[in-house]
């Protein structure tokens, strides 16, 4: 009989791919026949990656003891890879020699865990090199492509894609190449919000995976499956619903391979005309459906979407109170303050909990006391200020932003600066001073958020800046151009091809410093091209439009409860029929006709009542008293009785 080393030598020699169950067999009798047959270790190990029993590979390197596991920290790190334990995954490629760190298998597995781990910067670091550097491998450069367009889309919707070159975040030509390819490209045009172009290579990646000739038809099911998942996403999001349903009920969800694909598959399901359903029954549909188990497991970009659903759905169901409880937990469990968006938008669904859904005053009346209890919670002042504006009402809003803005410049933390001047507060800052007019107090919050953000080597905020520098340029203030000409400076250096941060730096300038603008204008449309076929004249002629100025919110409002008074109606004057213009009204039109001058009773008995009586008077009775001494005689009022001609009753005594 053979000896069993020999045996897997020559079965090795003689293998191809698909032999892995058979080179795992002949490890094992060697491995029994030799415990100490480091080779034979190893070869097992590798059948056992191959064989994708990830669990078994790493008791098997385990068993070998440190000598089979210092030989065997690539293959490790890959088991650990793909059971999900991507940390010590990440540290027990860090203990490979120098050397072995420098090779391109090295570096693939390396992007690869940092991809898993949503360690993008890092990932897209690694497939650059790689890319550079060229490999021998056949289809190594197309799954490069591929990844790295992976990881730019990963980059987008994680928000980081300011950090790409303007030519990076662009699909190309070349990207509709192939179904893979044209599929990261659209998968980048969604995470940048371009879902007419993403629908297009969408389209592209369908139509080239069917015409695989590479692929058989169970491998065209299993990736078009995908593709139509998102294409149905794209035309919801572009509001052909019509069109997103049809798509989707002819996707068969079951069919799906994979875990964290089926459940954003069933969850978009449930979102995508799920108007009308029952709260409850749909609620249990979805927990069923995106329960993911072992090693499958979502990106964070995915989870955060379908948690929001699952607390919406509760919501509908008016489980307030275990939504309010959820949220509140992940709430203080996060750093405070924080300007994450998963966090902020737990502060809406948490403040949507305690209001039990209501709107207007009465929502107010429950979440501003919760306020006082999480004053840096960022969704909850949003919540806030959203209910007063609705409200027509921004002058709170806008006394408890400055108030929340107040408490993080005080505090003396590096981070609290970043939340202070995080991109989303300062737009909600301007426009609450759009609607109250206050031109001057929004160049100087975008000032201040333009100065902290060009501090900041790694995080650029380009689109913060690009609208600060706009808004600063047209101002008068020699401050504030000067500032937006630093600003548009720090945007050119760092990209030539942003043509805003371009035209800014340009007009900024060209005034003072004609010299340090030559060399971009070449890069800048020409104004002969802007302006062919203007009608120059055309434009004087109909005049400059102008936008109306907004009006300052009155900022007396009325108490809660109070009913609002209705206007008074105006009554029209109405005239006498015979009335002249130009005439003097007769003053006595407002006595009635007895007392008028020109009254004139009818009758005998009429004209003697009118004589014994006056018009209007009290009769005063007068006596004549003689002055004492013969000095004469003068006649005087007589007093009235003060009884009114009624005498009392005496009491009885």
């Amino acid at each position: 009989m053979a000896h069993p080393a020999a045996t897997l030598t020559a079965l090795l020699r003689a293998s191809t791919i698909q032999d892995h169950d058979e080179i795992l067999k002949a490890a094992n009798a060697a491995i029994k026949a030799s415990k100490s047959d480091i080779d034979a270790q190893h070869t097992r190990v590798v059948a056992l990656l191959k064989l994708d029993r990830f669990d078994d590979a790493l008791r098997a390197i385990a068993e070998g003891g440190d000598v089979l596991e210092k030989k065997c920290l690539f293959e490790k790190s890959y088991a650990l890879y793909k059971s999900g334990e991507l940390q010590y995954a990440y540290r027990t490629l860090n203990k490979a020699s120098t050397p072995f760190q420098s090779s391109r298998a090295y570096r693939h597995l390396a992007a690869q865990i940092a991809y898993r781990a949503e360690k993008f910067q890092d990932a897209a670091d690694a497939y650059r090199h790689l890319s550079q550097g060229g490999g021998d491998l056949p289809g190594e450069e197309n799954d490069l492509k591929i990844n790295l367009l992976a990881t730019r889309a990963q980059m987008e919707w994680n928000g980081l894609g300011d950090t790409l070159d303007e030519q990076e975040r662009q699909p190309s030509r070349e990207h509709l190449e192939a179904f893979e390819t044209a599929y990261n490209a659209a998968c980048t045009c969604i995470a940048r919000g371009d879902f007419i172009r993403a629908s297009v290579f969408l389209k592209r990646a369908r139509d080239l995976c069917e015409a695989s000739e590479d692929l058989s038809m169970e491998e065209k099911k299993t990736e078009l499956l995908p593709i139509m998942v998102q294409h149905a996403y794209v035309l919801a999001r572009l509001g052909k619903e019509a069109e997103a349903v049809a798509l989707h009920r002819s996707i068969a969800i079951s069919e799906i391979p994979e875990a964290p694909t089926k459940a954003v598959a069933q969850n978009n399901d449930v979102a995508i005309g799920g108007a009308g359903r029952n709260p409850y029954l749909t609620q249990r549909i979805l927990q069923l459906a995106t329960t993911l188990s072992g090693n499958d497991k979502l990106f964070e970009y995915q989870a955060s979407p379908l948690r929001r659903n699952r607390y919406a759905l509760d919501l509908q169901a008016q489980k307030f109170e275990g939504v309010e409880s959820s949220t509140s937990k992940l709430i203080k469990e996060s750093p405070s303050p924080t300007a994450s968006v998963e966090i902020a938008g737990l502060g809406v669904i948490s403040a949507a909990a305690h209001a039990r859904m209501q709107t207007d005053s009465k929502a107010l009346k429950e979440i501003l006391p919760l306020l006082e209890k999480r004053p840096t919670d960022i969704g909850l002042l949003l919540t806030i200020i959203q209910l007063y504006v609705q409200m027509k009402n921004p002058g709170p809003a806008l006394s408890l932003l400055d108030a929340f803005l107040k408490r993080l410049e005080t505090a003396s933390t590096p981070d609290y600066e970043d939340v202070r001047y995080a991109p989303g507060l300062v737009a909600v800052v301007v426009s609450l001073y759009q609607l109250q007019g206050r031109q001057v107090s929004i160049r100087a919050e975008l000032a201040k958020a333009s100065r902290h953000w060009r501090a900041k080597s790694e995080e650029s905020a380009a689109s913060l800046l690009r609208e600060a520098g706009v808004e600063l340029l047209r101002s008068s203030n020699v401050e504030d151009v000067a500032t937006a000409g630093d600003t548009f400076s720090d945007l050119a250096a760092k990209s030539s091809k942003d043509a805003v941060a371009v035209a800014g730096f340009v007009a900024s300038f060209a005034n003072n410093d004609y010299a340090k603008v030559e060399p971009y204008l070449q890069s800048l449309t020409p104004i002969e091209r802007l302006t062919t076929g203007t009608n120059i004249q055309q434009l004087v002629d109909a005049g400059v439009a102008s936008l109306p100025s907004p009006v300052p919110a009155n900022k007396k409002r009325p108490a809660d409860g109070e009913a609002t008074k209705p206007a008074k109606r105006r009554h029209k004057i109405r005239l006498p029929k015979d009335y002249e213009e130009g005439t003097k009204p007769n003053p006595e039109r407002w006595l009635p006709l007895r007392d008028r001058s020109t009254y004139r009773p009818k009758g005998k008995k009429g004209k003697k009542r009118a004589q014994e009586m006056t018009q209007g008077g009290v009769v005063r009775e007068e006596e004549t008293l003689e002055l004492v001494g013969g000095a004469g005689a003068v006649k005087v009022e007589k007093a009235s009785s003060a009884q009114g001609g009624k005498k009392k009753k005496k009491g009885k005594k």
